[in-house]
């Protein structure tokens, strides 16, 4: 399995991993299992999925049956909007590690650069993005707060690694000044529509591995309606006569046009053979005007956008 080696521990991360966005609870822990069971060993969770518990009992069950130990996965998760004040960081990361029945996570993320007034997990949890009056309730934590807390995460054993997810160039330089333990990795919504050339080349400057989500663009939103009626990549002509040449799926094209760049990717399936094809996409290369022609197709069509939900949010502006 193809890895990255993180620069301040050196860890592997795997480039191909399993995301838990969109995971049922009903069904989430037996896909997780049968995703291990496959050879996934990167689990991409968040507080915001609502799911922790349900992926925590498909590792317990996978480690009980002998398939991994804890040491041979690695299991990313991320800190919601809500918790951004330093007298919640660590607490709500101790509650998702509970959820996880597990010690340590090996990559936490911050998941927006949004700090939302705090809501009590017990009495809503996952708290998503409004308060119980269905409206935004922005609160004025800034980031170097959330980040110092991030920072002692490490410094206690809580995760390995921290890292940021849906921030700008200007906002990752701004953490560079002032970070004890900078920034591991980057989760960043790419995909051909949104290739974010620049953001991946101040990333490899900074030495911040690039993980993708939403590697198939428009797909994974239809079901919300927020697809933005943009044509599917998975049919696109570009991709299909790719497809052709190699004998492989769009989605393995799609992945490997990512992983190929050393970008780690995350995907979901709740088809095992899909899994297994997902999960080899690392087994051909796309020549360089392969490479081309997909990056091609960027329309700077950013799908995932805060300032969707309200213009206070708009944080890629």
């Amino acid at each position: 399995m193809s890895t990255y080696a993180l620069k301040r521990t050196g860890q592997k991360m795997p480039l191909v991993g399993f995301g838990l966005w969109k995971l049922t609870k009903s069904s989430c822990a037996d896909t997780v299992y049968n995703a291990i069971k496959a050879g996934y060993r990167l689990l991409d969770g968040a507080g915001d999925y609502g799911n922790e518990k349900e992926a925590g009992e498909g590792v317990r069950r996978a480690i009980n049956d002998g398939v991994v130990k804890r040491e041979d996965l690695f299991i990313t998760s991320k800190l919601w909007n809500t918790f951004h004040a330093k007298e919640h960081v660590k607490t709500m990361a101790k509650k998702q590690l509970g959820l996880w029945g597990i010690d340590y996570f090996d990559l936490f993320l911050v998941h927006f650069p949004v700090s939302l007034k705090y809501v009590d997990p017990e009495h809503r949890y996952p708290p998503e993005w409004f308060g119980d009056d269905g409206k935004v309730h922005l609160q004025n934590t800034p980031m170097q707060e959330t980040w110092t807390e991030m920072e002692y995460l490490v410094y206690e054993g809580i995760a390995k690694n921290i890292g940021l997810s849906n921030c700008s160039g200007a906002l990752i330089l701004d953490v560079f000044r002032y970070a004890r333990i900078e920034p591991q990795v980057l989760q960043v919504e790419h995909h051909p529509y949104l290739t974010q050339e620049p953001l991946l080349r101040l990333a490899k400057t900074l030495g911040i591995a690039v993980t993708a989500y939403s590697s198939f663009g428009p797909q994974g939103y239809i079901e919300l309606g927020m697809d933005r009626g943009t044509p599917s990549l998975l049919e696109h002509n570009t991709i299909t006569n790719i497809t052709q040449k190699h004998g492989k799926t769009p989605a393995q094209v799609l992945l490997r046009w990512a992983t190929q760049r050393d970008v780690a990717v995350v995907p979901k399936s709740n088809s095992v053979q899909r899994l297994q094809e997902n999960l080899q996409c690392d087994s051909f290369n796309l020549d360089e005007s392969e490479i081309k022609a997909i990056s091609a197709l960027n329309i700077n069509l950013r799908l995932n956008d805060p300032g969707d939900i309200d213009p206070r949010l708009t944080i890629f502006a």
